[in-house]
């Protein structure tokens, strides 16, 4: 769901706005600190998400990817640390977020259609009592074409494959012009024919906002993302999309190889010693 996300960020008149490679700092988190039921899931969260970024955060299973995630998107308040928003180089009180949540997540009894759910992306954008104008319904049509769901605008999202489904959450997230897109575990879709027009929609998107992409397939991240980010209670970044072995080794805790074809990895492999 497209969320506008209100933090409040500390103001610091002296401090200079950091950039890399000439592109504006998004989203600025220091020392972020998230807990479930008491118990500290991250600590000493540090990140800097730039314009047309595209980042790539992996991490072993409860290393705390969704709940960093949850921070990020505002869904769960940090215990310690602070967020900041930036637009066009200056402090803001809030970003448009889309959000392409996990699979499981969806209900897909729910009795909606397409074209209701694309154009739900719209509706923080209107008051409850307003109707959709016509440029909006407009630009659901013209999103439902671009996510290849031409024809099927009517059709429940329960009679949907695992790939239709996703483009339809997707032209969701992506609807409302998002300043940054969150995807958490998009390769959890069962319609693998789709995943590589989905990183080709990706890399399309990504020439309009920021993407943050979460997955446990280190091997797929590696080969689409600019930047990579490991989260394991704490997170440990790296700038671009050349780590290895010893990285991954030393954010798991444990030995992982990656195997490729020439200079690009396709598949990780873990191995534990108990």
């Amino acid at each position: 769901m497209t969320k506008h996300c209100e933090h409040t960020h500390h103001s610091n008149s002296n401090s200079r706005l950091e950039h890399r490679d000439g592109a504006e700092i998004l989203l600025s988190l220091h020392g972020i600190a998230a807990a479930y039921d008491n118990k500290t899931v991250l600590h000493d969260i540090n990140l800097n998400i730039y314009k047309n970024d595209f980042l790539g955060i992996i991490g072993p299973n409860g290393g705390g990817k969704t709940t960093l995630i949850k921070v990020i998107l505002g869904l769960l308040k940090p215990t310690a640390g602070s967020m900041q928003f930036f637009e066009n180089g200056k402090p803001v009180n809030s970003l448009t977020m889309g959000y392409l949540p996990q699979y499981n997540s969806i209900d897909k009894k729910f009795p909606i259609s397409i074209e209701e759910v694309i154009l739900s992306g719209l509706s923080s954008k209107k008051s409850l009592t307003s109707r959709f104008t016509k440029q909006q319904k407009d630009k659901v049509q013209d999103t439902i074409i671009r996510m290849g769901l031409k024809g099927l605008e009517k059709r429940a999202i329960g009679q949907l494959s695992g790939g239709q489904l996703q483009r339809a959450l997707l032209g969701r997230a992506i609807i409302s012009d998002p300043h940054l897109l969150i995807l958490d575990e998009p390769s959890t879709y069962i319609d693998k024919q789709f995943e590589a027009r989905l990183y080709e929609l990706l890399t399309e998107i990504n020439k309009e906002c920021a993407i943050i992409l979460v997955s446990h397939d280190i091997g797929t991240v590696l080969q689409n993302v600019k930047s990579i980010a490991c989260v394991n209670e704490t997170l440990d970044y790296h700038p671009d999309t050349g780590i290895t072995s010893e990285w991954l080794e030393k954010n798991f805790h444990c030995p992982i190889e990656v195997l490729g074809h020439g200079t690009i990895p396709h598949r990780v492999l873990g191995k534990h010693e108990h």
